[in-house]
């Protein structure tokens, strides 16, 4: 899991956010919508809304623009509808790429990706090409300044909940569980009065690759690229880059 922890915090370090908001409630609305029209627009019921909703209310989406959306995918306002879909690849160095997306135009959608690809030293593969090499997960943050428990009382809890899995990396405590098993270990934990950095079901990548020099440089340029995209709701990916090569990047 380290290598999902490492991560992280090369997102940090690179201060890379959805800088505007307006881009980041498209990516939220969409997610929304593509919940409830799959699963129904109860949040009590429908998992994976709660966590859209959950999401929309961290970024202060108006509840008005949560509903509209929730609406729109059930068809009581007309609208756009949405199809979700997943690209793998390779980016420099012969790293692992897996993309969620949910566009209303698959070919344009498939020619922007593949030219973000190209652009920056990487290419679109094939589905199945590296999806072998994550595995679905779900992983809870909590910052460690954050907790008013103790490393062992909140990994008792976590473990007794139904995790998988607990470890300590620098600033903040990681903790893994099956896909299935990720919101009951939430419930148990928030109960308990545990706050969350992060908590989602993710792809984390079995085994990664460490990036130097131009490898890392292009790597981290179409990882951005890819995530300022529109249609692109997550980006996964397998490579490590040390503290001192991104201080080299600048």
């Amino acid at each position: 899991m380290a290598g999902h922890s490492k991560w992280k915090n090369i997102q940090h370090r690179k201060g890379k956010q959805d800088a505007l908001r307006g881009k980041l409630f498209t990516k939220i609305s969409r997610e929304i919508f593509s919940a409830a029209r799959s699963g129904g627009g109860n949040p009590d019921t429908n998992f994976r809304l709660r966590m859209a909703i959950d999401k929309a209310r961290e970024a202060n989406m108006p509840s008005d623009n949560i509903q509209r959306t929730i609406d729109k995918a059930l068809g009581n306002i007309p609208g756009v509808t949405y199809e979700e879909m997943v690209y793998e690849g390779y980016g420099p160095g012969g790293v692992a790429v897996m993309l969620e997306l949910l566009t209303d135009n698959r070919n344009r959608t498939a020619a922007e990706i593949r030219h973000i690809f190209s652009k920056r030293g990487g290419n679109l593969g094939e589905t199945g090409c590296v999806g072998w090499m994550f595995e679905r997960k779900g992983v809870l943050t909590v910052n460690k300044e954050d907790s008013s428990l103790s490393e062992d009382d909140l990994m008792m809890l976590a473990l007794d909940a139904g995790a998988q899995d607990f470890s300590a990396e620098d600033d903040q405590y990681e903790i893994t569980t099956a896909p299935e098993d990720f919101a009951a270990v939430q419930e148990a934990l928030v109960g308990q009065g545990v706050k969350f950095e992060d908590a989602t079901v993710t792809f984390v990548p079995q085994n990664t690759v460490e990036l130097r020099g131009e490898d890392a440089r292009k790597m981290l340029e179409l990882y951005e690229a890819l995530e300022e995209h529109d249609d692109v709701q997550a980006v996964y990916s397998n490579f490590e880059i040390s503290d001192e090569e991104l201080e080299k990047i600048g």
